[in-house]
């Protein structure tokens, strides 16, 4: 490494230890050497361009370590120096909120180290200067056009009877520059239908033919900021968006960055969803429908004056009928695969073995796959002449406040288009021989009044080909890490579902804590086999009673089903029931604050939560002294994509519960044991109420991987 980016990091380093009057921790020394030899034996050529093939590395840092100044000191000297950009993804908003509040302040304040900082969003948390204003001016007497109502109303579910004082007071507030047109920095919550009209994407938006791009746009205004910043913050989910957009649309290109993704263990999961499709048939019915009906509409209002849009809009007639006929068609023969099952709260599922469709419903496909190629390209055409439209530079026949008004609703049915487009080519592809298929799966929704519908699904079963395609093989450079990026022990379930290479490094340091010495692990008498549903939630009840009636109590009580989460809660007797709060009760945020409030006061407090509060909580000393797992945290045997993946690893010749359920149990374990210990003073004691962990083969895997606490068994 260049001798003198050794130096600024070991002085920064020294300095921010300084600042904070702390010793080095062993652990995170190692990882900033880690990762910053890592990146700088990646070769560039001159034009900067990454020339070598180990650019990855994966670290698990167990809590403790001190990771996120790791990862911040062994990177960014390296990014400046080479000129690249550190996207930093972070899977939960608390994360974000402790690098942007405290780690990034921290680090500018206490080291020489000079750099600058930014949030990224996606357009859809910052208002659209536009369509605030055509908001406000739906409230106006004036006439309006009826076809263009009828528009929003349908596509957009704009209210016009519904907050002006409200849209009054963001429009004074951003014009005062007393609101920066973040959602997020609202005070007070705004409706998502509410929200939804003041807001737009990337097919709506007309970039610099906007009139308020240059000065009043809170989207470009935050990423000219972005622009500027040497360290990017964003989410995961954000970093995938811009990757399906073909990369570098709302993050700097991958090429040119370097990533480091905290939390990395839920990647693989969140690029799954996001290389997902779904179609609803009465909803896309819908709009078709009233495509067709208000054409000759659209067209006298825009084809008048230009021939081409005449011409474009003549044409939709053709992919509409054969759109509506054929999905007419298919949903009654769709509908007979679940017509019998039974209706309840949750919606009816029907799955086809190994994603295979049947013949006829391949056949629908391809045809579907053209008639929604053909729309989405007519539509797409004409959202650009719309746009040209706009553009003071262009000669355009159209008129530029009427492109202007029909623009935005012409991009979403081109969205809606595109979205339907992208599920049908996943029903009409052929899953290639030795991979593993697609998930394909059909969905019946009961809805208002008796109403019904079919949601068809695709999806892939692992994402590491298209995070392998898109991402590592595109990016400069990544770091990977999180406390649990092992499953029993082994890197195995991250290489496979991540999609990194054989060879990539991957380390451990564990965490600095004394375990045996700060906690137990307890499996009591009370634990039982959780296949025995009665049994089990009565052994909860009496467990809560003997063991969690206490002045002092300060614990979370962690389950798998809500179902049973409440049954629990109504037989508690009534001094447990007034001292217990439910994740049903209040928010996430609220529920915890709520919590911290009555140990403030010195009053007992019990959690009952689901699993998003296994992790990204942190309440540490007396705030959480005690967590209870009511069972191991197997995951749902009926979700398609885990159980399409199972039957392709069994008919591979593997074991699907070893190779999937253990290992995604192991991890979700691990996480929920780490509420307990988040600093070196705290004491606590994990226990799990489920007695597999004891009597089955699997059983001392899940033990091993756990933090060495001192353990009592009954």
């Amino acid at each position: 490494m260049n001798a003198q980016w050794q130096t600024q990091i070991q002085q920064a380093y020294r300095a921010f230890l300084a600042g904070r009057s702390v010793q080095a921790r062993r652990g995170q020394a190692h990882m900033i050497a880690d990762i910053a030899k890592s990146f700088a034996a990646i070769q560039e050529d001159e034009e900067g361009r990454r020339t070598s093939q180990q650019q990855l590395l994966a670290i698990e840092a167990g809590t403790g370590t001190g990771k996120t100044l790791a990862y911040l000191l062994g990177t960014l000297t390296l990014a400046q120096a080479r000129k690249k950009k550190l996207v930093i993804a972070t899977a939960t908003i608390a994360l974000q909120e402790q690098l942007l509040l405290r780690d990034l302040p921290d680090l500018a304040k206490l080291t020489d180290l000079k750099f600058s900082y930014a949030l990224a969003k996606g357009r859809g948390r910052y208002v659209c200067t536009s369509q605030l204003i055509k908001a406000l001016d739906k409230f106006q007497p004036e006439e309006q056009d009826a076809t263009l109502d009828l528009f929003q109303a349908e596509l957009l579910k704009y209210s016009n009877n519904s907050g002006q004082d409200k849209l009054e007071k963001l429009a004074e507030d951003l014009s005062a520059g007393l609101w920066d047109g973040d959602r997020d920095s609202l005070k007070e919550n705004l409706a998502n239908e509410v929200w939804d009209r003041l807001t737009t994407d990337h097919q709506r938006c007309t970039n610099r033919r906007c009139p308020h791009f240059t000065g009043a746009c809170p989207f470009f205004n935050s990423r000219r900021a972005m622009e500027q910043a040497d360290i990017i913050v964003a989410n995961h989910d954000l970093v995938l968006a811009d990757l399906a957009l073909g990369g570098g649309v709302i993050l700097p290109p991958p090429e040119q960055t370097y990533y480091v993704f905290d939390e990395a263990h839920h990647l693989p999961d969140k690029a799954i969803n996001h290389f997902a499709a779904n179609f609803r048939f009465n909803a896309t019915l819908s709009w078709l429908r009233l495509l067709k009906k208000t054409q000759p509409e659209v067209l006298k209002k825009l084809g008048t004056s230009s021939p081409t849009a005449a011409s474009l809009l003549n044409q939709l007639n053709s992919p509409l009928d054969l759109l509506e006929g054929d999905l007419g068609t298919l949903y009654s023969q769709l509908y007979e695969l679940v017509e019998t099952l039974p209706k309840d709260s949750r919606p009816a599922v029907h799955r086809w073995p190994n994603g295979v469709l049947p013949a006829n419903l391949q056949a629908f496909s391809e045809q579907l796959v053209i008639h929604f190629a053909t729309l989405s390209r007519l539509l797409e055409s004409l959202v650009n002449l719309l746009k040209e439209a706009q553009d003071p530079e262009k000669n355009s026949s159209l008129d530029a406040d009427l492109a202007g008004e029909w623009q935005p609703l012409l991009a979403v049915l081109h969205t809606r288009a595109m979205a339907a487009h992208q599920l049908w080519a996943l029903c009409a592809q052929q899953d290639p021989a030795n991979q593993a298929p697609l998930a394909r799966w059909l969905v019946r929704h009961s809805l208002n009044e008796g109403d019904e519908d079919l949601e068809l699904c695709a999806s892939p079963v692992t994402a590491a080909g298209d995070l392998a395609y898109r991402l590592w093989s595109r990016c400069f450079g990544a770091t990977l890490t999180s406390a649990t990026l092992t499953a029993l022990g082994k890197f195995d379930r991250l290489r496979q579902r991540a999609g990194l290479s054989a060879d990539t490094p991957c380390k451990t340091y564990p965490s600095p804590f004394n375990y045996p010495e700060l906690g137990v692990f307890e499996v009591p008498k009370q634990a039982c086999d959780p296949s025995q549903t009665e049994a089990h939630t009565q052994a909860i009840l009496d467990y809560v009673h003997q063991d969690l009636d206490s002045a002092e109590v300060s614990a979370l009580v962690l389950f798998s089903s809500r179902k049973q989460m409440n049954e629990v809660y109504e037989g508690l007797n009534k001094k447990l029931h007034a001292v217990t709060l439910t994740q049903d009760m209040l928010s996430k945020n609220r529920l915890i604050e709520k919590h911290r409030q009555r140990i403030d006061e010195e009053k007992p407090s019990i959690i009952f939560g689901l699993a998003s509060l296994a992790e990204g909580i942190d309440m540490p000393g007396k705030y959480l002294t005690h967590v209870v797992i009511v069972r191991l945290p197997f995951s749902t045997p009926d979700d398609p994509v885990e159980a399409t993946l199972a039957e392709w690893i069994e008919v591979t010749g593997g074991n699907a519960f070893m190779q999937i359920s253990v290992p995604d149990a192991s991890i979700r374990l691990v996480q929920a044991c780490g509420r307990l210990i988040r600093t070196e003073q705290d004491k606590g004691r994990v226990t799990l109420l489920d007695r597999r962990i004891l009597t089955k083969r699997y059983g001392s895997q899940l033990l091993n991987s756990l933090p060495p606490f001192r353990r009592e068994f009954s």
